[in-house]
């Protein structure tokens, strides 16, 4: 895996997503109101619309979630899982911070692809 810089830690809203292009893949990076940071694939795989960073992020109990914008499904931030139909999900990236920016981790034969 490779990490890949996407944005200062300070930059990112709370509950709110913002798109990041990494060698032509889109990816939702989210921060919760408990400094969490979660990665997902910016593909609404229900609508097919690269969306999802505009999600409305929430939870289900303990879980934090982002609803599609288009038809509003949820899907588990954690696990990409769509609550409302377990067969679909998004794509999952590990993020981190380090030196205050934000870092997502790609796989590596995908960026020489």
């Amino acid at each position: 895996m490779t990490y890949r810089s996407i944005c200062p830690y300070a930059r990112l809203p709370l509950d709110r997503g913002v798109a990041a292009l990494v060698d032509g893949e889109q990816v939702a990076v989210f921060r919760t109101d408990g400094d969490e940071l979660y990665a997902v694939s910016n593909l609404d795989p229900f609508s097919g619309a690269m969306v999802m960073s505009r999600g409305i992020v929430g939870s289900r109990g303990d879980r934090p979630t982002v609803a599609s914008p288009v038809y509003k499904q949820v899907f588990d931030l954690a696990t990409g899982v769509c609550l409302d139909d377990p067969t679909v999900r998004l794509r999952v990236h590990d993020v981190r911070v380090h030196d205050g920016i934000v870092e997502v981790a790609f796989q590596t034969e995908a960026l020489s692809a």
